[in-house]
């Protein structure tokens, strides 16, 4: 029998303890492992100079550093020191397209976001992270308060 995978759509945020308190205990009951996904939304572009696409390259490499180092690691130890396997993602891009992605890719039973977010205009208008694995997560998507 494999373990299962729970994807939790991780930000950082003062919201996120309960959404990391949660996973916790579904990972608990149901012999889970977590995998934690912090995506970095980066746009690309493409009439950049050779020189500044290598200076973008840079900051990228060391946005990704302190995300791991300040958003990540903490969240990990507080998964491990429950005593949960854990591990974890970093990316840049769109969030719900890669948080998908990957959960199809580690085959995962379920994803875990919270509910905090923007509630700006565009958020309702366009929708926002919760709403979005919504509708096209591979697999069902938790929404925690």
């Amino acid at each position: 029998m494999t373990t299962e995978t729970f994807v939790v759509a991780y930000e950082g945020g003062d919201g996120d303890t309960s959404l990391i308190d949660y996973a916790i205990e579904r990972a608990k009951k149901d012999g889970a492992q977590l995998l934690l996904v912090h995506i970095l939304e980066w746009s690309p572009y493409s009439f950049l100079t050779p020189q500044e696409l290598e200076e973008r390259k840079q900051r990228r490499a060391e946005e990704l550093e302190r995300a791991k180092s300040a958003v990540l690691d903490p969240a990990m130890e507080k998964v491990k020191a429950a005593g949960i396997a854990v591990d974890c993602r970093l990316k840049f891009g769109n969030v719900v397209e890669l948080i998908a992605e990957i959960a199809a890719q580690e085959d995962a039973a379920m994803i875990f976001v919270g509910r905090a977010g923007s509630q700006s205009m565009a958020a309702r208008v366009f929708g926002s992270v919760p709403i979005g694995l919504a509708q096209v997560a591979p697999v069902p998507t938790v929404i925690v308060p």
